[in-house]
């Protein structure tokens, strides 16, 4: 029970029109309505392919610790307790330029506790893309980082089934740049995720060590 109530912890830290035509007889009577053609459905498109990730990017200057700062989501758990969200930071680490995998540790508040949770995104062929393996193929969260200078902050977009989360990360919760932050409600917008969809993170009282007894092991899935 305890692992099912682990893996709910790390989720939740972690988202027909029958047309019928009808034309006008001679004399005013109506004809009997006929099916029309349904148009041919078109490929089906992932928001997250539509989000271009920066270029160029370096996966090692992506390395070390980034505050979450401000989401934007419409995952049902945000907008439940959204008001409650607790300050999370999250830490990358590349065990070498040849490897393919970013290990990922988040840590978080929950019940007056600070938990860790420990996950691996895998490198993809495209620059900038990464990908967190769920326990299926169609439960995998697509990952794009949209943007970053390394130093002060990184835009990402996280995509699982079909759904768009945005997460603005900075390198120091201090002196947050105004611009930075009116850049990513404009991105969110773009993505329909206005102010509405908008959680802001608190700055303060991050996690330091957690005992043992608080680390979520998400390696390789959860």
């Amino acid at each position: 029970m305890a692992g099912v109530w682990h893996c709910m912890l790390a989720v939740a830290v972690l988202m027909c029109v029958c047309l019928w035509g009808s034309t006008e007889a001679v004399g005013g009577a109506k004809s009997r309505p006929r099916p029309q053609k349904r148009p041919p459905k078109k490929p089906k498109v992932d928001p997250i392919d539509l989000t271009p990730a920066a270029q160029n990017i370096d996966i090692q200057q992506m390395a070390g610790i980034w505050y979450l700062i401000n989401t934007a989501s419409k995952c049902s758990y945000l907008m439940t307790h959204g008001t409650k969200v607790e300050p999370t930071l999250m830490n990358l680490t590349l065990s070498s330029a040849s490897d393919q995998t970013l290990y990922v540790s988040t840590k978080t508040r929950h019940d007056h506790h600070c938990w860790e949770i420990l996950q691996v995104y895998d490198l993809t062929p495209t620059t900038g893309k990464l990908t967190l393996k769920g326990t299926r193929p169609e439960l995998n969260t697509e990952i794009a980082i949209g943007e970053t200078d390394y130093n002060s902050y990184a835009i990402m977009y996280y995509q699982k089934m079909g759904k768009i989360t945005m997460k603005l990360y900075v390198r120091s919760v201090d002196n947050l740049s105004e611009p930075m932050l009116t850049k990513f409600e404009q991105l969110a917008e773009k993505q329909g995720l206005g102010l509405a969809y908008l959680f802001p993170f608190p700055n303060y009282s991050h996690c330091g060590n957690v005992d043992k007894d608080h680390v979520i092991n998400c390696v390789p899935t959860c």
